[in-house]
């Protein structure tokens, strides 16, 4: 990834947070068929290796498990908040008109080896900590346990899991910090006003890392 200084994010426990609120991560293999590309929601164990270690897991229809090198690293992108930045914003654009638009965003990607998981009780704890990690914020949250165990062993034939140990990892937040801290502060203005969640969040890290 394209990494300017000022946009790296290289400590672990950010890179991890991000991970963690925002677990659906776009997993990027290389096999015989090319490349191939798909969302899902993944658990992150920050303790089972020195970088963490992501798991998840797929439709077992899905040719993503089976059609992939092993001695190739996979990729996996996680988004974080994303916005559209205006010129408008800048005070820049009053002083001399010199400005562009540009995206706002957090990101982070991370690296390792790819191993298939088919084993019922790996799948069983897979999806009960990536369930139990989302239904944590709710007033009377579901558990795994709750469906019947015919059907819950059902439905685990039907999916394979894949475990990730990262080996690198980076992280990006690109968010302003490459302005002038009047057009930081304009930024910062004008995503408030925006008024919705993802530029709230946006103009929060705007005046965080801004200096």
């Amino acid at each position: 990834m394209y990494q300017p200084p000022h946009f790296r994010e290289d400590r672990l426990e950010v890179q991890h947070a991000l991970i963690k609120s925002h677990p659906l991560g776009l997993l990027v293999t290389c096999g015989t068929s090319g490349l191939i590309a798909n969302p899902l929601p993944f658990a992150l164990d920050e303790t089972a290796s020195p970088y963490g270690t992501l798991r998840a897991h797929l439709s077992r229809a899905n040719p993503q498990w089976r059609d992939f090198d092993p001695a190739q690293e996979v990729l996996v992108v996680f988004q974080g908040t994303e916005t559209y930045i205006t010129p408008s914003w800048y005070e820049a654009k009053r002083e001399h008109g010199k400005v562009v638009p540009t995206w706002n965003y957090a990101i982070v990607q991370a690296y390792g080896h790819m191993r298939v998981m088919d084993d019922p009780q790996w799948l069983l704890h897979q999806v009960a900590a990536m369930t139990s990690a989302q239904e944590a914020v709710r007033q009377e949250p579901w558990s795994v346990s709750d469906a019947p165990a015919d059907f819950l062993a059902a439905q685990l034939k039907g999916i394979v899991g894949v475990e990730i140990e990262i080996t690198r990892i980076e992280g990006k937040w690109k968010v302003s910090q490459n302005k002038p801290e009047t057009d930081r502060r304009g930024v910062a203005q004008g995503l408030r006003g925006s008024g919705d969640e993802a530029s709230l969040r946006m103009a929060d890290l705007v005046d965080n890392r801004g200096a």
